[in-house]
């Protein structure tokens, strides 16, 4: 089903131009400071290894792009990579993965590395956007000779890292996807806007070509313990995808040019945290995305186990 809306900036029918990138550019506008990540990631020092990565040409002295690794740096054991902020606006995502440094990672650093990067895309936090400022989805760029610096950057960072196990992508699906990031979407590429359904709740997307569904339903046990899970709609679908177990989706990760496709590692899980949710605050949903990332590496060194703590 098609809908009579027709996003504010665009021609309905024709692929955007520069012209239309611009005008969607120039009313987007700084909501919140980026520099605040930027303390919180530097504040972690003392505990982690804290490096600078890339920074973005818009504004490189405003938009450095961080990491931290677990340390000292063990060659022999296995790696795990946390990824935030892909999507700017999406909050948890951010703080999700600086409350699992702060609160969990130390308590796996004997056991494996651990990076995590808080948040890839800067610009988008600050602008709560989904897009980059060339209205280009990171999510959708990672693959070689990557039109979207966030993504290109990193990928250069794992390029460097030994071979990863596992990959955690933390994600929201909010209200605005509906009411404006797939309408924008649908004007830039000239298409017409199929309204679809948000879920309440929790869910993950696996890769479709290795789902590795324990893991992912280790992950749905993790979170069950701070929020709830969302179920199928009446259509046996989470977002258009059928759900193949509770709270789980697959995604063909790699064509779709998915942030949990950078790693090629064994294991990979993309969050998804519902912050609009009636049920739940802004604690809530940290609170899943780092149950979420405790729950996977618990699923791959089941001696540590993990308590919720209140």
């Amino acid at each position: 089903m098609t809908t009579a809306y027709r996003y504010p900036i665009g021609t309905h029918g024709q692929l955007w131009t520069e012209q239309e990138r611009q005008a969607w550019r120039a009313q987007t506008k700084i909501q919140r400071p980026y520099q605040t990540v930027v303390e919180a990631i530097k504040a972690l020092s003392e505990q982690f290894c804290v490096e600078q990565y890339g920074a973005l040409s818009y504004d490189p002295e405003r938009y450095p792009l961080l990491c931290v690794k677990t340390q000292p740096w063990q060659a022999d054991k296995p790696t795990l990579l946390v990824t935030g902020g892909v999507h700017g606006y999406e909050t948890s995502g951010v703080f999700g993965a600086l409350q699992f440094l702060t609160e969990q990672a130390y308590r796996y650093a004997e056991q494996m590395n651990i990076v995590v990067v808080p948040c890839v895309s800067p610009w988008g936090y600050e602008t709560i956007q989904r897009w980059n400022p060339n209205a280009l989805d990171p999510n959708r760029c990672f693959y070689p000779n990557s039109p979207a610096e966030e993504s290109a950057a990193l990928m250069a960072l794992v390029d460097k890292l030994p071979a990863i196990l596992a990959h955690i992508d933390l994600h929201e699906t909010t209200d605005s996807d509906e009411n404006e990031f797939r309408p924008a979407l649908a004007a830039r590429d000239g298409v017409d806007y199929q309204p679809g359904h948000i879920p309440d709740g929790f869910y993950t997307v696996g890769d479709s070509e290795n789902p590795q569904l324990d893991f992912q339903a280790a992950i749905i046990e993790s979170v069950r313990q701070v929020t709830h899970i969302a179920p199928a709609d009446q259509h046996g679908q989470i977002i258009g995808s059928p759900v193949i177990q509770e709270g789980v989706i697959v995604y063909p990760v790699k064509e779709l040019g998915l942030c949990a496709s950078v790693t090629n590692s064994q294991y990979c899980s993309t969050t998804e945290v519902y912050p609009d949710s009636p049920r739940v605050n802004s604690d809530d949903c940290n609170a899943a995305q780092v149950a979420a990332i405790v729950g996977a590496l618990n699923y791959l060194y089941p001696k540590t186990t993990y308590t919720q703590t209140t």
